[in-house]
């Protein structure tokens, strides 16, 4: 995964918005950890219950089902905009200058018309299980609540989007180099010195 260090910022509105928007993702990608944590907590739970006392955590599916979703969603925006999602860089990584940039805002055109096209789904299978009432089968658990984290996420990923393709396409226009609020692609090494950077920064840190 990509580190902070390839989306370059200036003093523009677009670099404004894109920061703003990214402490909000890191939020949200925090509180997809502590959903893994607790996952992993329940899980252990769930098995020495289990082994232990032969009493293992009751509704343990059900629960995980509510977990998983917030997981899984919720850093999906904060990676858009790291760059950190798999992708293939041959053709756009051989690209240069306005040609690159056309590229990738293709790309991320796709994306964001897929987005807006499952965004509107979720939606409705949120609101479907609100208006009926959906719990799941043992705990009686509602559950409109997770399935509108799915929804949440999708907002925050269009607005993403729709600031890359801002960032895009003004370097279409100017011609810059070095775009603000995209990602820029890395070769392995850079990524390694920057990650290094990441983690140092981060020992200093728990140091003081």
């Amino acid at each position: 995964m990509s580190s902070a260090h390839n989306v370059h910022t200036d003093g523009s509105w677009l670099s404004r918005f894109d920061r703003a928007l990214f402490a909000i993702e890191t939020k949200l990608t925090l509180l997809g950890g502590l959903a893994v944590m607790a996952a992993m907590l329940i899980s252990v739970a769930n098995i020495l219950g289990r082994k232990l006392l032969n009493m293992p955590v009751p509704g343990y599916v059900a629960i995980m089902q509510q977990i998983v979703p917030v997981m899984a969603f919720l850093g999906i925006s904060y990676c858009q905009r790291l760059g950190g999602h798999i992708r293939m860089d041959l053709v756009t990584g051989a690209l240069r200058g306005r040609w690159r940039w056309l590229a990738e805002f293709i790309g991320i055109l796709v994306m964001l018309i897929l987005s807006g096209a499952l965004f509107y789904g979720a939606q409705n299978h949120a609101m479907r299980a609100l208006m009926l009432g959906d719990t799941t089968d043992d705990l009686g658990i509602h559950t409109w609540p997770v399935k509108m984290v799915v929804v949440v996420m999708f907002v925050f990923l269009i607005l993403r989007l729709f600031l890359q393709l801002w960032g895009y396409g003004r370097a279409m226009q100017t011609g810059e180099e070095m775009p603000v609020a995209v990602p820029m692609i890395e070769d392995a090494a850079t990524q390694a010195l920057n990650e290094a950077k990441t983690v140092s920064s981060l020992d200093e840190e728990a140091l003081k």
